[in-house]
């Protein structure tokens, strides 16, 4: 074949192309596009959003399909009406979420029987006829959120429900779901069911309605987040949210969705509830396109709480991240297509110009390849983050068999604490004892013993409460003269009430019925709750007891006159760790926590009352008789408490010291340097103001904010500083200090127990001079306090030595900090500029730079080694001295120009600085 005729074959082929493509709908000719009808119950709450968007982002992934969407808002008569016109205006599928069962039973029916393939998603209609279902299953919903229920009450306590509409069949269905498991756990029961509607304003208007229900509630389980969030919220505004847990269903993600509110506290957890709207528009594709579909499709759910929220958060915004990304690529497409219209547009009409025909073909070839390349692109994003959520449930499952672990680790290393304190405290006694047969026990042999009976009593108390979380204690209950109990305890803390004129009493009545108790296990109760009153009332107050009979129980309330509590602090005395301000650094956080567990196990109670100021009562219920023991709790033989004399010393230890803390000690008598002691345990501010007051002159103080005002007012030469106290802390304090003009130039020392390398950064990033971890030793301690006054005298000297220059160049040189050296420049341009002002004073300068004269002073002082006042008649001198240089003014002038009205005086002083009088000094330099 000649090239010609080659040529013109090749003509006439691309020319057929072109006309095949005047007639053909360019590259996606051969894709049939849809149109699908979603009917939506209700859209305005947050899941039924999530499920239209999660249609949305489906339905990106296979462009050219429509989505009809109307919402029923609530109406089952509007949504038939609104599917009816979708029927007749033309739909190739449709989706719905009837709002009411029996209500839309007759349009899906009348749809699935005019072909109309139906997808139910999320509610089930009275009838299977219907070409798929998609929907988490509502039944097991309620079965893990009573399972979870179970776990978190122990099997015991009152369960109150909030459901949707009374006609829903997801209400029926989680409720039911719920109630077989409550019934293998006959300490569980559900007190109420209340229907919310859904909403969040009904379920408050309900809860009021009904809030006699809440009293003895544990817990409330919502059927969904909206409506647990409104019952937390009523509880929280009764009083009544003390330990109740609040657990909803959906766990959506976003700005004020389930899992924004489990982490906010405002939940305790909630049930994944899956929307289904990815699956139900992958489902409806996969029926347009007549492939493979399941009918019945059951989304897997999970109960989400503090331990898995993150990772779920975590994953839900890297989906939200890549969806930006699918959008962007899609908008990227559609411009791709819209040139695509335009250039086929163009070869319509000029269809015989080979060279275009060939162009536009690549062109729409190559976006079609591209088409298909981001597409598979997606599925596999897609399939890639189905992986990952499988793994994060894996990992999740994982890390809390770990917590586990780790928790049985440290409880067995503190049990292996025991016996090596022991050894400690046996030998440590024999000491005492020889000590105190030659007059007064040393004090450092009483400070070890206190602290040794202190890890004794964290150790029991850690023991004893991961014995009650594994469910290894066992009761011994015998029946027991209460009364005669009760005195014995209170004996026993007489002798430290008697020292401190605390008014500590019984008050009981006679005749009372035996009352059944573990005697080993109410003293622990007891003897913590007198420890804790006795430690914060104040001397001269009082400690009261009484006991009291009421039907079918017996009361016991614990009254002090101590420091009291805020209600915050009230809500959270009972969980576990908990420290308020007032008990900072005075306990583990587990005493009161392990006396509640302690009356749980004997089926009764303990609660709080307090205000502040006012004092705190404890109030104690014992059930009377013996049926709610089981038989192998009961014991023949009477038992009798056997709390040895070192084991009540487990809970007095510490008490007589707390009593006579006082928050400064200012010196007696004045050293060369001063110290500022900040520490708010009693007994290491003590110990280190008794080793430092020889040689410094101390000031303590037993909070950051005591600490922050004392040195404000005294400017100590050195700050030594724990890190973690009530208030602000020592970083928060180093980071003021050192930000304010009065005390940049002191030193700071931070003592903590942190010391990984990341906390000894954030101490060192807070601007402290020096990070010690305790426990230190303490002429390490002298030895550093001593290097960095060594340093600062040097870097004094240095400065000092340039005289009064005022030079940036001098200041670089040196190694003050950057507030201490603006400092310095300010107060040298100041001087500089009213040399010529005889009347010149300290106070005058004090104000110009907005600090007192003290405080000018000593700031001097400490930087220069010198008084405000030699400093400025120095920066006289050096003027004077220059302008003698010059030779261009005469001595009176001089004089004049550097604030001295009288010559001769100024001659006089000249003298006393350079050896020689101004005019000889002149005659000198010519």
């Amino acid at each position: 074949m000649r090239p010609f005729h080659l040529v013109c074959y090749f003509f006439l082929l691309c020319l057929a192309a072109g006309f095949s493509g005047c007639g053909g709908q360019g590259p996606n000719a051969e894709r049939k596009t849809y149109r699908i009808g979603f009917s939506q119950c209700v859209g305005s709450d947050l899941w039924r959003r999530t499920m239209l968007q999660e249609m949305q982002m489906q339905l990106s992934l296979h462009p050219g399909n429509e989505l009809v969407y109307a919402d029923a808002n609530n109406s089952s008569a509007l949504q038939v009406k609104q599917v009816c016109a979708m029927l007749e205006g033309g739909i190739d599928l449709l989706i719905i979420s009837p709002n009411e069962a029996q209500p839309l039973t007759g349009i899906v029916e009348r749809a699935y029987q005019q072909g109309v393939p139906v997808i139910v998603i999320d509610r089930k209609t009275a009838s299977s006829l219907y070409t798929a279902y998609v929907g988490a299953e509502n039944y097991q919903v309620g079965r893990m959120a009573g399972e979870y229920l179970a776990a978190q009450l122990a099997g015991k306590g009152n369960v109150l429900e909030i459901m949707g509409l009374p006609a829903s069949s997801p209400a029926i269905e989680r409720a039911r779901g719920m109630d077989d498991v409550f019934r293998e756990y006959p300490g569980l029961r559900v007190t109420a069911r209340l229907y919310g509607n859904w909403l969040p304003e009904d379920t408050r208007r309900i809860l009021f309605t009904n809030r006699e229900k809440l009293r003895d509630v544990r817990a409330i389980f919502a059927h969904n987040d909206q409506m647990a969030a409104s019952a937390r919220q009523v509880l929280r505004e009764l009083g009544l949210d003390n330990g109740v847990k609040v657990i909803g269903v959906d766990a959506l993600p976003g700005v004020g969705g389930g899992l924004d509110m489990i982490s906010s506290k405002v939940l305790d957890a909630s049930v994944l509830y899956p929307t289904g709207g990815k699956e139900a528009i992958g489902i409806a594709i996969n029926i347009l396109g007549r492939k493979r579909f399941r009918k019945e499709n059951i989304l897997q759910t999970m109960v989400i709480d503090s331990s898995t929220v993150q990772p779920m958060k975590l994953q839900w915004a890297r989906i939200s991240s890549q969806q930006k990304d699918i959008e962007r690529q899609r908008a990227m497409l559609a411009d791709q297509f819209r040139i695509y219209e335009h250039q086929r547009l163009v070869l319509n009409v000029i269809v015989v110009t080979l060279v275009l025909a060939v162009v536009f073909g690549g062109l729409a070839f190559f976006a079609l390849l591209e088409n298909r390349k981001i597409n598979k692109s997606l599925a596999q994003k897609n399939e890639e983050i189905l992986i990952q959520r499988n793994q994060l449930i894996d990992m999740s499952e994982k890390a809390a068999a770990a917590t586990e672990a780790k928790l049985n680790f440290f409880t067995n290393i503190s049990h292996e604490f025991r016996t090596p304190l022991t050894l400690i405290l046996s030998p440590l006694e024999d000491l005492l004892k020889l000590a105190g047969q030659g007059g007064q026990k040393p004090k450092a042999l009483e400070l070890i013993r206190k602290n040794v009976y202190r890890l004794l009593r964290l150790v029991n108390e850690l023991m004893d409460y991961r014995k009650i979380e594994q469910k290894l204690f066992r009761l011994h209950v015998t029946p027991n003269d209460l009364l005669r109990f009760l005195e014995g305890v209170v004996e026993s803390f007489g002798h430290h009430a008697e020292k401190r004129n605390i008014d500590l009493r019984l008050f009981g009545v006679s005749g009372l019925p035996a009352v059944w108790f573990d005697v080993n296990m109410l003293d622990k109760v007891f003897f913590n709750l007198l420890s804790n009153a006795l430690k914060f009332t104040p001397d001269g107050g009082y400690v009261h007891l009484n006991l009291s009979l009421a039907p079918d129980e017996v009361l016991i309330r614990v009254k002090d006159s101590g420091v009291g509590m805020t209600e915050q602090e009230l809500s959270r005395i009972f969980e576990r760790f908990y420290q308020s301000d007032a008990q900072f650094g005075r306990g583990s956080g587990l005493g009161l926590s392990l006396s509640k567990e302690l009356m749980e196990l004997h089926h009764g109670s303990i609660v709080a009352e307090s205000s502040k100021v006012e004092g705190t009562t404890f109030i104690l219920r014992l059930p009377l008789g013996e049926s709610h023991f089981q038989e192998e709790e009961k014991v023949a033989l009477v038992q009798h408490s056997e709390k040895p004399y070192d084991e009540l010393k487990v809970y007095t230890a510490g008490m007589e010291q707390d009593s006579k803390v006082e928050t400064v000690s200012l010196p007696v008598y004045f050293n060369v340097h001063s110290v500022l002691i900040v520490e708010d345990n009693a007994e290491l501010l003590d110990y280190l103001s008794d080793k430092l007051k020889a040689e410094y002159e101390v000031f303590c103080a037993a909070s950051g904010d005591e600490g922050l005002v004392l040195a404000y007012e005294q400017v100590p030469d050195l700050i030594i500083s724990d890190v973690l106290m009530p208030g602000i802390s020592g970083r928060e304090l180093a980071h003021r200090l050192k930000s304010d003009l009065r005390t940049s130039h002191i030193p700071v020392i931070l003592l903590t127990a942190q010391g990984s390398m990341e906390q000894q950064i954030s101490g060192l990033q807070s601007h402290a001079d020096l990070y010690l971890t305790k426990p230190f030793h303490l002429e390490h301690l002298k030895a550093n306090m001593q290097s960095l006054l060594h340093n600062r005298a040097m870097l004094r000297e240095r400065y000092a030595g340039h005289g009064a220059v005022s030079s940036s160049a001098v200041l670089k040189k040196t190694g003050f900090s950057v507030l201490d050296k603006k400092f310095l420049n300010d107060l040298s341009d100041l001087v500089e500029l009213n040399l010529d002002d005889e009347d010149l004073s300290v106070d005058d300068i004090a104000r110009s730079i907005g600090v007192s004269r003290v405080q000018l002073y000593r700031k001097i002082k400490a930087l220069l080694n010198c008084s405000v006042s030699d400093y400025i008649l120095e920066r006289r001198m050096q003027r004077a001295k220059y302008l003698l240089d010059t030779g261009e003014y005469s001595v009176s002038e001089v004089s004049y120009q550097v604030g001295v009205s009288s010559p001769a005086y100024f001659s006089t002083i000249f003298k006393g600085y350079f050896g020689v009088t101004p005019s000889a000094y002149r005659r000198n330099q010519t």
